[in-house]
């Protein structure tokens, strides 16, 4: 009977512990179909972006390079001669013209060499004076009446042997005086032909060939004159251009060595800033251009224009070579500093520009932007760029100025996901839990 109460008990037991077994999957069944129910409920969550409508209006291209500021004229001037320093009329700093008197070396010897040289030369200008003007015509004139006495003599001794040769063959004279008349009128013809030779000799040769003796004589000696002061002028070290004196290394007595500068004028009136741009860059702009300068410690950019384009690359780094001419009339820019060029290429009167920073490149280099959709989800649309200035882009095509562009938070953001226009987020609206804080 007791073996009878026990089996009646175990399946009591084994039919409660599968009562409670089916109750509790039948709970979970109903705990799991109500969180299911509520969760298909809830709506989607908004991402809070900023959008704006593309911005129609002109945009220009902005090419930038390093450069170094250079003076717009530069003259190291290194004497011709060799000579210690008699003295310096100019201070490192001072404003000078054109021809301007700087520095004197000793010059004593060159003087007195330039002296001699010069006394040379005035005497050969007398000499050629005399010469052209008194002995070459006074030469002239004697031949040419030697000419004409031996000429009168001649006709003379010819009447009268004609006379005698008729006085003879009446038998007049006896032939005795005809052949002294004939030996006479021989020396007669004699002396003529001298003096006609002579003469045309005067008028060919002897009055030119005179006359270039003594235009040598005064070329050489005002050459020599000339190079002496020459010499004399090297001594005087003169400015070749406006500027500054930047360099003045010596003192007066010093010798400067050879091929060295004595001093170093500048002209800073205006400044090159030279830069060196790839040719793709440099294709793309033209003398005149504007342009701005930044430069270290100057907090407004300065105005420059491109001056100069190299017609020929750089072989070493295969670069072309570009100069911005800027303004230093006030001096207030130096030689020598490093600055950031920015140069105006291409400019679109009436492009669509969005920001810079709504634009998604993907892996293929593809260029697309999010808009936000009449529904507020937001979907990707394929762009195409154009010229960038700064924070702004150019958009060719894929975009119209109706189009809501999300500038700020499409990072990351899903085809169709619901988002909200608004501002940014500040720090200080972040929950608490968000910014790493305590909750309690």
């Amino acid at each position: 009977m007791n073996e009878s109460i026990r089996i009646d008990d175990h399946y009591r037991t084994r039919r409660t512990t599968q009562s409670v077994r089916m109750f509790s999957a039948a709970a979970l069944f109903l705990v799991i179909l109500a969180t299911g129910c509520k969760k298909d409920e809830t709506p989607a969550t908004e991402i809070t972006v900023q959008a704006e409508h593309p911005e129609q209006g002109a945009i220009s291209e902005h090419i930038t390079a390093d450069a170094i500021l250079a003076p717009l004229a530069q003259a190291a001037i290194v004497p011709k001669i060799s000579a210690p320093v008699k003295r310096f009329l100019v201070q490192r700093g001072a404003k000078v013209k054109e021809g301007e008197l700087l520095a004197v070396l000793e010059n004593a010897d060159l003087t007195a060499t330039a002296q001699d040289n010069q006394g040379s030369y005035e005497a050969a200008q007398a000499a050629y004076a005399t010469a052209t003007k008194a002995q070459v015509p006074e030469d002239a004139q004697k031949a040419e009446l030697d000419y004409a006495q031996a000429k009168a003599n001649l006709d003379l001794n010819t009447s009268i042997v004609n006379s005698r040769k008729q006085l003879f063959t009446e038998g007049a004279i006896p032939g005795r005086d005809l052949d002294t008349a004939q030996a006479a009128l021989v020396q007669a013809q004699a002396a003529y032909d001298t003096a006609a030779k002579h003469l045309e000799s005067m008028h060919n040769v002897s009055r030119e060939a005179a006359i270039k003796s003594a235009q040598g004589q005064l070329t050489s000696a005002e050459g020599k004159y000339k190079n002496a002061a020459a010499q004399v002028s090297y001594t005087e070290i003169r400015s070749p251009i406006d500027g500054v004196v930047t360099d003045r290394p010596l003192y007066a007595g010093e010798t400067p060595a050879a091929g060295a500068p004595l001093l170093t004028v500048m002209d800073t009136s205006s400044l090159l800033a030279k830069a060196h741009i790839a040719q793709s860059l440099a294709q793309r702009m033209k003398i005149g251009d504007d342009a701005t300068i930044l430069v270290p410690g100057v907090n407004d950019p300065v105005d420059a224009k491109v001056t100069l384009i190299s017609p020929a690359l750089d072989p070493g780094s295969t670069t072309l070579e570009i100069w911005l001419k800027v303004d230093n009339k006030k001096s207030t820019l130096k030689v020598g500093t490093p600055v950031k060029v920015s140069i105006t290429g291409r400019t679109v009167s009436n492009a669509l520009k969005v920001p810079v920073s709504s634009i998604l490149t993907a892996q293929d280099g593809s260029k697309s932007v999010m808009v936000v959709g009449a529904d507020n989800t937001a979907h990707k649309k394929a762009v195409e760029l154009g010229i960038q200035d700064g924070d702004d882009v150019e958009i060719t095509k894929g975009l119209a100025t109706s189009d809501t562009v999300i500038t700020s938070g499409s990072y990351g953001l899903d085809e169709s996901a619901k988002v909200k226009v608004g501002p940014a987020e500040s720090d200080d609206a972040k929950p608490a839990a968000d910014k790493g804080g305590d909750k309690d």
